[in-house]
């Protein structure tokens, strides 16, 4: 009995330390996702004057990179706002399934400025974990930072997708600076998220590796999913937001952003869903519909605090 107790306890060892190698080693996979090229030219989309630009992160170790588009400096006429756009998870400036620079284009045309940049770990930003909207928070306040600072008389948006979509919402919505915010197929918490989805991103099953994953390696890594929550910050903001989502995402489903819609404080906060868009993919569906909601979104805002 000894001897069996013994050969038992020796293989639940090892397949337990088998099973936290392989949790560590996804979510090492997870946190550092491949980087995806600046493969697009703002040119072929109509933008003719780009500024690169290169600022800091609040974590002043790292440096971001990015491009400014000036209304301006494209033949338009300035309307005093610059909308910041945050890309999603391992994507990078270009979002290239909408493309970001294809909506930028449409709205540099309208008289906004854009900033387009690549959070850590991404495009030609610094290397670094990727957390999935926890430490982001510090880069897109330092794109803020650097867009309050180019021009000091503009109104200051952002335009987030996915991951960048639940980051605005963290950051704009405590944020003064931040007027409105378009938040496109955001999720309503991570870790509520991840416990429902995460076999989908491991193949892995449920039952252990949901439990090691987000409870020893946030410890290991130093990032828990539980200090990403998008939904404190919304019932925090006293500011416009406009949600969007389609109906056929089945990577963040709707009913995040109709959860977060229900706890807008402001009066102008809408909701847009999408009948059969996927995720981040209402753009791709009907772009000039998209355009033209989020211009009048941005433009009320504008009336209004005139």
């Amino acid at each position: 009995m000894n001897t069996f107790f013994a050969l038992f306890s020796g293989l639940f060892a090892l397949l337990l330390l088998a099973a936290v190698a392989v949790s560590f080693h996804v979510t090492w996979r997870l946190t550092h996702p491949v980087r995806k090229p600046i493969h697009m030219d703002p040119r072929d989309f109509g933008i003719e004057q780009v500024e690169p630009v290169i600022f800091s992160s609040r974590e002043t170790t790292i440096l971001l990179a990015g491009w400014y588009l000036s209304a301006e400096k494209n033949g338009r006429v300035s309307n005093g706002t610059t909308l910041i756009f945050a890309h999603g998870y391992s994507q990078n400036r270009l979002e290239p399934h909408l493309p970001a620079l294809s909506l930028a284009a449409r709205l540099v045309q309208a008289g906004f400025d854009v900033l387009m940049f690549d959070f850590r770990n991404s495009g030609e930003s610094s290397e670094a974990l990727t957390t999935i909207g926890l430490r982001e928070q510090q880069d897109l306040l330092g794109a803020i930072d650097f867009a309050a600072a180019k021009k000091p008389e503009h109104r200051l948006g952002l335009v987030g997708f996915s991951m960048g979509a639940a980051t605005s919402l963290m950051v704009g919505g405590v944020d003064e600076r931040i007027t409105a915010i378009v938040a496109d197929s955001p999720f309503y918490s991570l870790r509520e998220y991840l416990a429902e989805n995460l076999p989908q991103w491991t193949g892995l099953p449920r039952f252990p590796f949901n439990w090691l994953i987000l409870t020893l390696c946030p410890v290991l890594l130093g990032a828990n999913p539980r200090d990403v929550n998008p939904y404190q910050a919304v019932q925090q903001a006293k500011k416009p937001i406009l949600f969007i989502h389609g109906t056929g995402d089945t990577t963040i489903p709707m009913a995040n952003s109709e959860r977060l819609f229900e706890l807008t404080q402001d009066e102008d906060s809408e909701i847009w869903i999408v009948p059969r868009a996927g995720h981040v993919r209402s753009y791709a569906l009907v772009p000039d519909e998209y355009g033209k909601r989020i211009i009048a979104f941005f433009e009320k805002g504008r009336e209004k605090r005139k």
